[in-house]
Parts: C-alpha cells; sequence; structure tokens
C-alpha cells in the first residue's frame, strides 16, 4: 500500500515537472538542446510526409493509367487509347478547380515562393488551410498528368507542419525561421535523397543566409529526411548514369562555358513562358466568362491533347529525363521534347494547377545539355567527352537559373546522379546560367512570382522590411501630442495630408520625403461626406528608427 502511494507522489510530481518544462518551453522558447530534439522531430514528420506524398502519386497515377512502374509512365501511355490520355488530365482539372475555387481565397496554389515569403515577413508561419488544399491540388496535378513537379508542395507542406509548431511553442522569428528551415530541408533531402542539397537550399532558396545558428538544426533535420527515403526507397540514386563520365578539361571548358550561357537563356525562357502563358490565361478568362472553376480543366484538355502525341510531358518527366542523362536521345528528339516541356509546364502553371518548378527544370535542362552535347560532339568528336556530360550540366545549370540556387543545384545534381567526377563542368555551367538568368528576372523564379504579387524580396531586407510595420505600431496617440503639434495636424488633415494607422512604411516614407513633413497626422476615416478624426501623428524619426533596429535586427540573425 505504501509502496502504491509513493508510486502515485512520483508520478505526479512527473507530470508536474513535464507541465513546467512545458510551460517554460512556451514562454522562454527552446534551449539549444532542445531546439535539436524539436529539429530531430520536424525532420522526421517532414521527410515522412513527403515520402508519402511521393507513395501517394505513385499509386494514384497507378489506378488511373493502370501502368506497373510510374517511372516509364511516357512509354506506357503510348500503349493507352488516346481519349484516356486526353481525359485524364480533364477530370484531374475539374477536382483541382474545385479545391481550389472552394478553399483557396485567390485561387491559386500555395508552393515554394509562399514558403520564401512566410520566412521573410510572418516569421516563419504560412497558410495552414490554403495549404491543405494546395497539398491536396498538386496531388491530383501531379497525378492526372500535370506538368510539373513534387518539391513545391513537400516544402509547402513541411512549411506547414513547422509553423504549427511554432505556434505551438510560441516561438519567435528567429526560431520560426530555423524550425522553418528544417521542415524545408527534410522535406527536399527526403524528396531526392539528397541530405547536403537539402540542408543548402532550406539555407540558400528559404531562409537566404547561411547563419550559424541556422546550420546544424537544418542539417539534423535533412539527415533525417534522408534516413526517412532510404527506409522507404532504399540507398539508391534518382537516376543513374552509364558507367563513367569524362571531361577533356581543357578542351572542353569553353563549351561548358557556353552551356552555361544557353542553359541561362533557356532557364529565362522557361520562366517568361510560365509568366506570359499565365497573363494570357488571365485575359483570356476574363474576355470569356470562364469560371474560375474551369481554369484548371482547360488547361487540362491542352495538356491532355498534347500528351496524345507527345506523353513524355506527363509528370515529373523521370524517364525522359532518364533518356537525356544515358544518351537514348537523338539531336531532334531532344530539341522538340525541351521545347514541348516548356509549353506544358507554361499550361499547367497558367491553368492555375498544382506543383512546383524544379523537376521540369531537371528535365528541361537534361534535353538543353544533351542538344548542345550532341552537337558539340559531332563538330569537335577528337575533342570532346560523352554528350551525356553535356546532359548532366546542362541539367544543373537550368535548375540552378530557375531557382536563384547555384550551391545546392550543384550539390543536388551529384546526389540525383552519384556522378562526383565531373564538378568542374557543372560548375562552370551554373555559375554562368545563374549569373546570366539572373540579370534578366528577379534573380529567381519564386522571387519573380513574388515581385508579380508586389511582394519586393528580391532586393534583400532594405526592400521588405517597411512592409512589416504599420503605422499603428510606430505612431504617437493624439493625447501625447504637443499642442503645436496637434494644430499642425489640424491644418494638414485640412489639405488631405494624412495617413491611416493601416498603412504600412513602405507606403508612408516616400510621403515624408516628397513632402518634407517632419511628422504626419494619422486619421480614422469617417467616409466621404465627413472629415477624418486624428488619431495621432507619425514622426519621420520614430519611423526611421524603428527600420534601423529591423535592419539590425535581421543582420545579427543573418550574422550569428
Amino acid at each position: 500500500m505504501a509502496a502504491d502511494l509513493l508510486v502515485k507522489r512520483q508520478w505526479r510530481a512527473t507530470l508536474a515537472s513535464c507541465g513546467r518544462g512545458w510551460q517554460l518551453l512556451r514562454r522562454q522558447g527552446p534551449g539549444q538542446i532542445q531546439f535539436w530534439f524539436i529539429a530531430l522531430a520536424i525532420g522526421i514528420a517532414a521527410g515522412t510526409a513527403a515520402v508519402l506524398f511521393r507513395k501517394a502519386i505513385e499509386w494514384l497515377q497507378t489506378t488511373l493509367y493502370g501502368t506497373q512502374d510510374v517511372n516509364l509512365l511516357a512509354s506506357f501511355a503510348q500503349t493507352l487509347p488516346w481519349y484516356s490520355v486526353m481525359l485524364i488530365p480533364v477530370m484531374g482539372g475539374l477536382v483541382v478547380g474545385g479545391i481550389v475555387h472552394y478553399f483557396t481565397p485567390d485561387g491559386r496554389v500555395r508552393s515554394v515562393a509562399d514558403v520564401i515569403e512566410g520566412a521573410a515577413l510572418y516569421n516563419g508561419r504560412v497558410e495552414r488551410k490554403a495549404g491543405i488544399a494546395s497539398v491536396l491540388a498538386s496531388w491530383i496535378t501531379l497525378s492526372t498528368g500535370g506538368s510539373s513537379g513534387r518539391e513545391g508542395p513537400v516544402v509547402h507542406m513541411a512549411a506547414m507542419m513547422s509553423s504549427w509548431v511554432s505556434n505551438l511553442i510560441r516561438a519567435d522569428g528567429i526560431t520560426g525561421r530555423d524550425l522553418l528551415g528544417c521542415a524545408v530541408a527534410a522535406a527536399v533531402s527526403a524528396s531526392f535523397n539528397a541530405p547536403i542539397a537539402g540542408a543548402l537550399f532550406a539555407l540558400e532558396v528559404v531562409l537566404r543566409h547561411f547563419a550559424l545558428h541556422a546550420f546544424a538544426p537544418i542539417v539534423i533535420a535533412s539527415a533525417a529526411g534522408t534516413v526517412i527515403n532510404r527506409l522507404a526507397f532504399g540507398d539508391v540514386t534518382e537516376f543513374r548514369l552509364p558507367g563513367t563520365t569524362t571531361v577533356e578539361f581543357y578542351l572542353e571548358l569553353p563549351a561548358f562555358l557556353l552551356l552555361g550561357l544557353v542553359c541561362g537563356l533557356m532557364a529565362v525562357l522557361t520562366m517568361r513562358s510560365i509568366f506570359w502563358a499565365d497573363d494570357l490565361g488571365n485575359r483570356l478568362q476574363r474576355r470569356l466568362g470562364l469560371p474560375n472553376l474551369l481554369r484548371p480543366a482547360t488547361a487540362g484538355l491542352l495538356l491532355g491533347a498534347l500528351a496524345i502525341w507527345f506523353p513524355h510531358i506527363i509528370g515529373v518527366g523521370y524517364e525522359t529525363t532518364s533518356r537525356a542523362l544515358t544518351g537514348d536521345l537523338i539531336l531532334n528528339e531532344a530539341i522538340v521534347f525541351a521545347a514541348l516541356k516548356v509549353v506544358a509546364v507554361a499550361i499547367t502553371f497558367a491553368g492555375r494547377m498544382g506543383g512546383g518548378i524544379f523537376s521540369p527544370s531537371l528535365m528541361i535542362g537534361a534535353l538543353t545539355g544533351t542538344a548542345f552535347g550532341l552537337i558539340a560532339t559531332g563538330l569537335f568528336p577528337d575533342n570532346s567527352g560523352a554528350s551525356t556530360l553535356y546532359a548532366l550540366a546542362g541539367m544543373g545549370a537550368v535548375a540552378a537559373a530557375v531557382l536563384g540556387a547555384p550551391i545546392s543545384t550543384t550539390l543536388i545534381v551529384f546526389e540525383l546522379t552519384g556522378d562526383w567526377q565531373t564538378g568542374l563542368a557543372v560548375m562552370v555551367s551554373v555559375s554562368l546560367s545563374t549569373s546570366l538568368a539572373s540579370r534578366l528576372v528577379n534573380r529567381s523564379f519564386f522571387l519573380t512570382q513574388l515581385e508579380r504579387r508586389k511582394v519586393h524580396l528580391a532586393a534583400g531586407p532594405q526592400s521588405y522590411l517597411l512592409r512589416m510595420f504599420r503605422v499603428s505600431g510606430v505612431m504617437r496617440k493624439s493625447e501625447d501630442l504637443p499642442p503645436e503639434d496637434s494644430e499642425a495636424c489640424a491644418g494638414m488633415i485640412q489639405q488631405a495630408l494624412f495617413v491611416t494607422a493601416s498603412s504600412t512604411l513602405d507606403t508612408v516614407l516616400p510621403l515624408f520625403e516628397r513632402t518634407g513633413k517632419t511628422f504626419l497626422p494619422v486619421v480614422i476615416l469617417q467616409g466621404t461626406d465627413k472629415l477624418p478624426v486624428i488619431q495621432g501623428a507619425l514622426y519621420h524619426l520614430d519611423a526611421l528608427k524603428a527600420y534601423n533596429r529591423a535592419l539590425a535586427a535581421t543582420a545579427a540573425e543573418e550574422h550569428s
């Protein structure tokens, strides 16, 4: 009896201690060791989600198309009746249209760009309801013939997980962004069996800094994601190359420099085609009065019609990419397949279907490199290595230019293929392609997407931090104003010179510059027929101090 009572007391004491620890964690945030364990847990969860998403795509593709090997879907689709190949994307588009119309506020699928925005502007948080709908829409898209990739949805799915954890422990901005980086790294590494590239992708693309405090937990999460992948699929590379590749280094390096420029232009063509198609789709939709609900189905009809004759456009394009890397394509095939893949990707994105851009850019790059390599080796057969080496370099060069991520993309090409002997050729091509493409778009596909939505992240923190501050958080209330300033505010209101509390500093600071005022009245609008009511005043000096503190905090985070 006494022993039972002692056990109960010990159990209550343990529960009380855990409760105090949980409250301390929520009040003060996790310590370093605790954070590493949280990073490991997030890595396992995000990696598991990425693997399940991949298996869900394979299951639905197998169910709808009837293939036993989804990696050979393009070849298998040639044996199907033409109406099946055409109707499957249409049905998928109808389902996607319903999902995004009813469960997203703007009919837009969330992807990597939204994760980057969440990291920069929302303390590492992303939308949950629209995110879940986007994952479902992307699953349907990728399973029913949509020409996109799976990395976009898995990155956003992982970001939703980290957002939930951040809200649960009331994480501040730095901790929230680090958790986001952990989730993204695990999702990428689990998707492609690429632990090094997964960690660097999170740092280079999402967080956009290489702070030391974020490195260890992100690597832990990325390693966890890779373990999940290898438990599910084994320790195998995504693509298998035939034998070894060699480079006639000194003689071929100029060719790889030229390939980098060609791939940079191809990446720009791909990105601009997507944006042009999206704008064209908007105009046609308005002119024809097409409901948002039917836009993905219309894109599905176009994709299905194209897939009847060119089934290689279906899905992520694993089979065609593998054929390019193994030298199983002739010149005409490589050129035509690359052009049609660009068209198919543009249709998919313009149709507001789901998916990411990374896998299509790998395929387009491999086909571009193959075409370039066949020409180069044909012109100089005695001074050239294998044409497949150009496919490998082209794959990295186009993908790096599209993602704006030369470091992580170079590494992911090595990890996807297992070929580390051709690093110089890949790096040379990647460096020139990203340098060229970044000058013709806003640094990357994702940042250009955000710029088109008036979210200015490409230029760095100095351009977007002002959006994070509302006038209400910086203004002085009316009762705190000196009498002379209150009188001056009344005069400025008569001149229609005022701001509202909901305005952000990025719109207000230019007003200070134009007017030369040291402060501006903050008002509550009463309607068109009534004068605004003064709420306080925003001082130019206070706004600049807030901006300076934000810049200092950002610099401290990026260099800690």
